[in-house]
């Protein structure tokens, strides 16, 4: 049975049409992680080891999965996480996805290597999105982007502290979308050649396809390979937390700082002024071999759950694994790889189909556990036998 005569549900579904939709190097890139991608596949495999306690007999007739994030109503502890090049997945994706999320009820954060800028997104909506931001050498540039984005409406912004370089992602080599030479280019061109769909919608009207909030800085706009040099050249191995005391001073809004895994460095972004931290490790995209986000949540919930809101990322593939997480102290999730395959499947309307699924995951999970909201969830309804 062809996998497009099946109606796509789960992730796994949805993962799967991406897959055959997509140019081979668009795919590895969202689906890819570090050399051997042991972290990439323990965020999954780790959340999949934890379960939870079926309470019968409970009144859930009041069952609800509102929220709050950062002060911000939610339908359910979900937002969605910023994906560098979205809007190449799906024309104009970022909007698309920013569009669904706004319909679900639910925050939407641009990448500062979006395809549509801070600015694209919040004109197509009536909800500012979140933005996200590296700390680049250019700290004028960084001021610019702030400012940008203050005066598009967005007032969340999240930092991503785990890239001072880049890991080594060998999918990307593999495909021809870094190095390769001539062989490389000619891997791309056949790989775009056996992906029609994609090269009318996206590839022609798509356009423009340069990274919109760097596209004043980047001299040719049209080479995505010229947006990636001069981001890879800005990156600041150099970074400390006074940096980050210095962002702080910068920005005006809620401050969520990403990429931790370890209590001290939670510590250390509170210290900083940070009202949220997202346990993180860059769904596996960095440095291999290191523990899995969700078997790094608890210590930092521990840590500084008090006094900052705690999210995590990487491995999320279902509602239950954002009851999982919540249930461990998590404020909330921030989901990176399933957008992109619903987008890339259905755009907008996959977006939305698929997060509304989460919600009634969610929601049965909470009745299941004998609770009428998220706010109930706690560690007492992990079985730990």
């Amino acid at each position: 049975m062809s996998i497009f005569s099946v109606v796509p549900v789960t992730v796994s579904d949805y993962e799967r049409r991406a897959r055959r939709c997509l140019p081979r190097f668009l795919y590895d890139y969202a689906a890819g992680g570090a050399n051997n991608e042991e972290t990439l596949s323990a965020n999954c495999a780790d959340f999949s080891k934890i379960r939870l306690r079926q309470r019968v007999m409970y009144d859930v007739s009041r069952g609800s999965t509102d929220t709050t994030l950062l002060g911000q109503p939610a339908s359910m502890p979900l937002a969605l996480a910023p994906v560098g090049m979205a809007g190449m997945y799906a024309r104009r994706g970022e909007v698309q996805a920013a569009k669904a999320s706004e319909t679900v009820g639910i925050p939407f954060t641009g990448s500062t290597m979006g395809v549509c800028s801070i600015n694209e997104i919040n004109a197509a909506t009536n909800t500012a999105a979140w933005f996200q931001l590296y700390m680049l050498r250019d700290r004028d540039f960084v001021q610019e982007m702030l400012q940008n984005a203050w005066d598009s409406g967005t007032r969340t912004l999240i930092f991503t502290v785990d890239l001072a370089v880049p890991g080594l992602r060998l999918r990307d080599f593999r495909n021809g979308m870094i190095g390769g030479g001539w062989m490389g280019k000619a891997s791309q061109m056949l790989q775009l050649a056996t992906s029609p769909g994609w090269a009318y919608d996206v590839g022609i009207r798509g356009k423009p396809h340069f990274l919109g909030n760097l596209s004043g800085k980047v001299k040719d706009a049209k080479d995505l390979n010229s947006y990636k040099s001069f981001v890879e050249s800005q990156f600041d191995p150099s970074v400390t937390w006074e940096d980050i005391r210095w962002l702080r001073d910068q920005w005006k809004g809620q401050l969520l700082i990403k990429g931790v895994l370890e209590a001290d460095d939670a510590r250390a972004a509170r210290d900083c002024g940070a009202e949220g931290v997202v346990v993180s490790n860059h769904g596996g995209r960095q440095l291999d071999a290191v523990a899995s986000s969700i078997s790094k949540l608890p210590a930092v919930v521990d840590a500084v759950g008090s006094e900052t809101e705690v999210f995590i990322d990487g491995g999320i593939r279902s509602g239950l694994d954002v009851v999982r997480a919540v249930a461990l102290g998590a404020r909330g999730v921030l989901m990176g790889r399933p957008w992109i395959y619903a987008l890339a499947v259905n755009g907008e309307a996959g977006v939305r189909n698929l997060l509304e699924i989460f919600q009634r995951e969610i929601a049965i999970a909470l009745a299941l556990t004998g609770v009428n909201s998220v706010q109930e969830l706690n560690r007492e309804l992990i079985d730990s036998e």
